[in-house]
Parts: structure tokens; C-alpha cells; sequence
């Protein structure tokens, strides 16, 4: 909540004072302040951005943020080095066990496209911590190829990620980390639905099952196998349909009790809606569907009635999902 964001932001403002008395903090009511609303564009509420240089151009905005800590982190990354630098696998392992998640960076050198793309998306992914290194022993250490950004969770590596100069950019890499502060496949409930949309992945692909069937194994099973190979770029989600507090979802995709177990991909940013071709809900079904719609060439779904038998006799023609487009375009 807007009240909860407002509490953790001052609590970071007050900590921030002793350590970086350089950063100010401030509050703005655009309810009374239109001219400011309209100079910075501010749709939706609350919003935070971050002025460098007492440059009112083009303010950097801090999205996903919520709590006091990452904040700080947020910031300081913004105005001072990003990552720790490892030299020994003494500083790793400190930096590996400090949290449940830690990303490191292993590289032949410091200086190269790779470890400035690492360094930027250290500053989007505050919620973790950051480090690199270059140093020798720490890679043969961990056993690991220079050049390869590597997520640890619970002090093991879970993600091993090559990283060459000009493939990866800073928006992949951070969804591709930022998914970690999700399960590989994440049941759909109040708690996790904020942390869902927080992830800046805009392709979900939605399972919707009962979780008591007999069945329920077997599909869980396969659709984690798919979930592993499209992390980063699709988010699995998974949808009980004996939950009724889910009967919202239900209704959005239109889904019915004879449907299930029914699988489907959601683009958030165009809200298309996109069904599995095939019924069963098998490894191979999935990663194929998963494929052709990153490809652009599942089809989009849309629910529709049947067109009746005698919707072109009178001069209004009945229109139906399916007979829309052919006769509209």
C-alpha cells in the first residue's frame, strides 16, 4: 500500500541522514502540485524518482522498490560502485552466505562491455547482493568459466549464465536474475500476486489445475521441466482452480471446470491471451508452445461463441469472436 511504501521511504531517509547527509529525500502531494504531475508525467501513485545533479532532466525511476533496506541499497548503488570487489574465497563465501540469494560475476578482467552490463543491472537488483571478481583462485574455487555471471541460492549455485561482450543486455540479465526472487514455478495466491508483477518479465504463462487430482503430480512435474528452460523469459505460474478466491482469473480467461487442466500465455503489455494447442499437458506440449508464441507464431485466443447458423439473413449482421475479424477487416 501507498501508506506502507511511504513509512519504509522515510525509514530509509532517516538511516541514509548519518551515512549520505548528500542525499535528500522529499515528498510530493500531486494532488495539490498539478504543474509538477504534469512536468514529470506521474501516472500512477506512488511513484519515486531519483534527481542526479540537481538536473530536473530526466530523473532515473525507481521501480519495484518497497522496503526501507532495499532503498538504500537502491541509492547507494546509484551513487557509488554498484557490486563488491571479490579478491579472495574468503570475501565470496561472506558474500554468498549473507543472503538467501547472491549474484557474482566472474571474469577474465575488469574492464570490458560484460562486466559494465553486470554493473548496471547490480543498480536495478537491489534486493541482492552484488560482487565480482577476477581473481584466479576464487574461479578455480567454484570450478567456474571465466565470463559467467552466476546466481547462488542458499550458498549453491542455481544459474550459471556466459556472459559475452554485446550478447547480453541489462534488461535481460534483470529479468533473468529478478525471477530468482520467485520459485520456478510460483502458485498464484494475495501474497505472491505483488511479487509476480514486481518481476519485469511481461510474458506469464498460466497453468490452471485443481492441486488434489490424481493427476496433479505428473503435470506439476512437466510444466517445472519447461519452467527450467524458459527462466528469464516466460514466468510459470500456477493457478489452483479449487481455490475459490481465484475465481477472478477463472473469469479473465474464461476458463470452466470442464476446461481444466488448461494452459495459457499472457502478454502483459498488449494483453493478449494465447491457449495451448494441445490438450494434454506434457513436457514436449509445453516447451513447443512456449517456443512458437517467443517465435510470434501461436495464435492469439479468442473466446467466442458459435457463429449461428443464421446470423447473415438480416441487414444487422450477428457478430461473434470468431466471425469479427473476418467480417469487420
Amino acid at each position: 500500500s501507498s501508506q506502507n511504501l511511504s513509512e519504509e521511504f522515510a525509514e530509509a531517509a532517516r538511516q541514509l541522514k548519518k551515512e549520505a547527509p548528500r542525499i535528500q529525500f522529499g515528498r510530493i502531494d500531486v494532488t495539490h502540485q498539478h504543474d509538477l504531475r504534469k512536468e514529470f508525467n506521474i501516472q500512477a501513485f506512488p511513484t519515486v524518482k531519483f534527481f542526479v545533479n540537481g538536473s530536473r532532466e530526466d530523473p532515473i525511476d525507481c521501480k519495484g522498490v518497497r522496503k526501507a533496506s532495499t532503498f538504500i541499497t537502491w541509492v547507494k548503488r546509484r551513487t557509488g560502485p554498484s557490486t563488491v570487489l571479490i579478491n579472495s574465497t574468503d570475501q565470496a563465501e561472506a558474500l554468498i552466505k549473507a543472503d538467501d540469494l547472491a549474484v557474482i560475476g566472474f571474469f577474465r578482467e575488469l574492464h570490458n562491455d560484460s562486466v559494465e552490463v553486470f554493473c548496471e543491472t547490480a543498480r536495478e537488483v537491489p534486493e541482492m547482493p552484488f560482487g565480482m571478481t577476477a581473481s584466479e583462485d576464487v574461479c578455480a574455487n567454484y570450478g567456474i568459466q571465466r565470463n559467467s555471471l552466476v546466481v547462488f541460492k542458499k550458498g549453491k549455485p542455481v544459474h550459471n549464465e556466459e556472459l559475452e561482450d554485446g550478447k547480453q543486455n541489462k534488461l535481460g540479465l534483470t529479468r533473468l536474475i529478478k525471477t530468482f526472487t520467485l520459485d520456478l514455478v510460483t502458485e498464484y495466491n494475495i501474497e505472491t500476486s505483488v511479487k509476480i508483477f514486481d518481476v519485469p518479465v511481461e510474458n506469464h504463462i498460466l497453468l490452471f489445475t485443481p492441486t488434489n487430482s490424481e493427476a496433479f503430480m505428473e503435470i506439476y512435474q512437466n510444466y517445472q521441466s519447461a519452467a527450467a528452460e524458459f527462466r528469464g523469459k516466460i514466468l510459470f505460474v500456477l493457478v489452483d482452480t479449487d481455490e475459490a478466491r481465484n475465481g477472478r482469473i477463472f473469469e479473465y480467461f474464461r476458463i470452466r471446470d470442464i476446461d481444466v487442466p488448461a494452459v495459457r500465455i499472457l502478454n502483459l503489455t498488449s494483453d493478449a491471451k494465447y491457449k495451448m494447442p494441445a490438450d494434454e499437458v506434457t513436457v514436449e506440449n509445453l516447451k513447443e508452445f512456449c517456443q512458437s508464441y517467443l517465435n510470434g507464431k501461436a495464435k492469439q485466443h479468442l473466446p467466442s461463441e458459435k457463429i449461428p447458423q443464421d446470423w447473415d439473413k438480416m441487414p444487422v449482421k450477428v457478430l461473434v469472436g470468431k466471425n469479427f475479424n473476418s467480417i469487420i477487416f
